[in-house]
């Protein structure tokens, strides 16, 4: 049987135009956001997978206790409040510690405390160099933990704050453990202060001493200082007593000589020698 395009061909006729419409996926707003979809592969939009970023995704590491409990129908959590934290903390303070030692320096770290299959216990480390966190996702991917094999990826999210929910920050998420914002779990200040605290040091020691050296306001003069360095005693210079002083007088008379005398009755009292300046002690610091 003959399609429709076979009398085209016998007749040597020029086939019609053909419109040829190609249907292109748009990217996944959700996954360029947060970096996962709760869609997953089945998704209709794209997943742009980035090639290099300073992020890394380790998913489905962090298993919290509580949120376990509140998935299964029928079961509470005994685990109160401050266990539950302190459990956190030491699971927290163990990766973070591990990556920026064995990996590279961290900028921040994420854990999600959310329900969904597509972000409980997700972990986003964000290095300081793409080229660390390309070295941790290689070598996280052949690694395990807590007796699971890791998952790791490179993630678009760089900024946290568009990916995060703002509603959980204020205490107030209605869609609970499955919204589709991260809903990223707190550390205690003590915590945070150890971890990050010394990021300040750090970048102090950056500056050149040099630098450091150039930044420094000059040194201040004092008046004694400038004052002694103008006013110089003449026997420093020559060797010889001054004019007119007491010890110029007695290595006079020794000499046989006579001490000048002035217009004082009976020619009794010396003239007086030129003036010189007080000792230095009389002078009162001033800092200009």
């Amino acid at each position: 049987m003959c399609n429709k395009y076979d009398f085209f061909f016998l007749l040597n006729l020029p086939l019609p135009n053909v419109v040829v419409v190609y249907f292109c996926r748009v990217n996944c707003s959700f996954y360029f956001k947060i970096g996962a979809c709760r869609h997953g592969d089945r998704c209709s939009r794209l997943h742009n997978k980035p090639t290099f970023s300073q992020t890394v995704a380790m998913l489905n590491i962090y298993r919290n206790p509580q949120n376990t409990a509140q998935s299964m129908e029928g079961v509470t959590s005994n685990v109160s409040d401050v266990e539950m934290q302190e459990h956190y903390d030491e699971f927290f303070e163990e990766v973070f510690t591990e990556m920026e030692e064995k990996y590279g320096e961290v900028e921040e770290m994420n854990v999600c405390d959310n329900l969904g299959d597509h972000l409980v216990g997700n972990v986003y480390v964000k290095f300081r160099k793409e080229e660390d966190a390309e070295k941790a996702m290689l070598d996280l991917n052949n690694r395990w933990f807590n007796g699971q094999p890791i998952h790791a990826e490179l993630s678009p999210v760089t900024d946290f704050r568009e990916a995060c929910c703002h509603q959980y920050e204020t205490g107030g998420c209605t869609r609970g453990g499955f919204c589709n914002f991260m809903h990223l779990k707190p550390i205690s200040r003590d915590l945070r202060r150890q971890l990050y605290g010394h990021r300040r040091k750090r970048s102090e020691h950056r500056w050149d001493s040099e630098k450091l050296e150039q930044m420094q306001p000059p040194q201040k003069k004092t008046l004694l200082s400038s004052v002694s360095a103008a006013v110089k005693d003449p026997a420093q210079e020559t060797g010889s007593p001054a004019p007119g002083t007491e010890v110029e007088r007695q290595n006079t008379i020794t000499r046989g000589g006579a001490p000048e005398t002035g217009n004082a009755p009976g020619g009794s009292e010396p003239l007086p020698g030129p003036p010189h300046p007080p000792p230095p002690s009389e002078y009162t610091l001033v800092f200009f």
